[in-house]
């Protein structure tokens, strides 16, 4: 497929890319910075401006699509990751700002241009546990998609905003746009560097819900999107099969969410935070569970 991805330079966008060129598709990166992997092609654009979406969203990606002289191919489908990616980095109104609008302008110029296959990244955080003034616990466990998404912060709200935008755009198009609520990205080299002082400190992976997904993984997730089709607005959690701390699950439970109603039965070291919806609508198949102590 011939795909444009925003926000393909940061930590989750350049491993997801990586995976999808090694699976044979075609990607175009559009960031405010250029990709840090040199096979990677980038246009440099503010998404918060309406125009340069527009014309992103009909551009060539390379000088070897002049040469049939047959203009300019059309995108099979949008990837859009590019987002402030947290609280404590601008203030509160301009994350909100950025994130709702640039996602506003990525679906509309997308549909408009005739794509019809638009991902987009929500977040763990929609749930409200995240960035909570305090200890906030989930409502029940496992955490599935259809937690009630409250949220306190501005990161987070944009991301429940980003979600009703976008099912109001599925509504009226009909096109097929899948958003993502992604849990804490690791990559290779953060396991031996972070994970034993998760083990030394379960405390510290509370606000992920003690999961996490593995870079790689999260390439695989966005290609299981890119490849089915036909299911209109969804939203799937995005995490691996294994939580990220030196317990098993029922201690975590204990420890942690005494009195959390329980919807089904846990596996010892299952992830309390359900990847099962994608598993079972779309294939997604985990290849990196992490297990104490960890591997590489």
């Amino acid at each position: 497929m011939r795909i444009l991805f925003t926000g393909g330079s940061g930590k989750a966008g350049r491993h997801a890319i990586s995976y999808l060129q090694a699976a044979g598709h075609r990607v175009l990166n559009a960031d405010q910075v250029p990709s840090p992997d040199p096979t990677v092609a980038t246009r440099l654009l503010d998404l918060t401006d309406a125009g340069q979406v527009f014309d992103v969203m009909q551009s060539y990606i390379g000088f070897d699509e002049l040469e049939p002289g047959t203009g300019v191919p059309s995108f099979d489908a949008v990837v859009h990751f590019a987002a402030v990616p947290r609280i404590l980095l601008h203030s509160d109104n301009e994350c909100f700002r950025v994130n709702t609008l640039s996602t506003y302008n990525v679906i509309d110029a997308a549909l408009k241009a005739g794509i019809r296959k638009v991902i987009f990244a929500s977040s763990e955080t929609t749930y409200g546990v995240c960035f909570a003034d305090g200890e906030r616990k989930p409502d029940y466990l496992p955490v599935d998609e259809d937690h009630p998404t409250v949220p306190e912060d501005s990161y987070a709200m944009s991301k429940v905003v980003n979600e009703v935008t976008a099912r109001s755009f599925q509504a009226r198009s009909r096109a097929d746009i899948y958003g993502l609520r992604i849990n804490n990205v690791i990559e290779p080299q953060d396991y031996a560097r972070d994970f034993p002082a998760y083990a030394a400190d379960p405390d510290m992976r509370r606000r992920n819900i003690f999961a996490y997904i593995d870079a790689r993984d999260l390439g695989q997730m966005v290609d299981c999107c890119l490849r089915t089709n036909g299911l209109g607005y969804q939203v799937f959690n995005v995490a691996n099969n294994t939580h990220s701390v030196d317990l098993t699950t029922p201690e975590i439970v204990a420890r942690y969410y005494d009195g959390v109603p329980l919807r089904r039965e846990i596996g010892a070291q299952d992830s309390v935070y359900s990847n099962a919806k994608a598993k079972e609508m779309l294939g997604f198949a985990p290849q990196y569970d992490w297990t104490f102590p960890p591997r590489s």
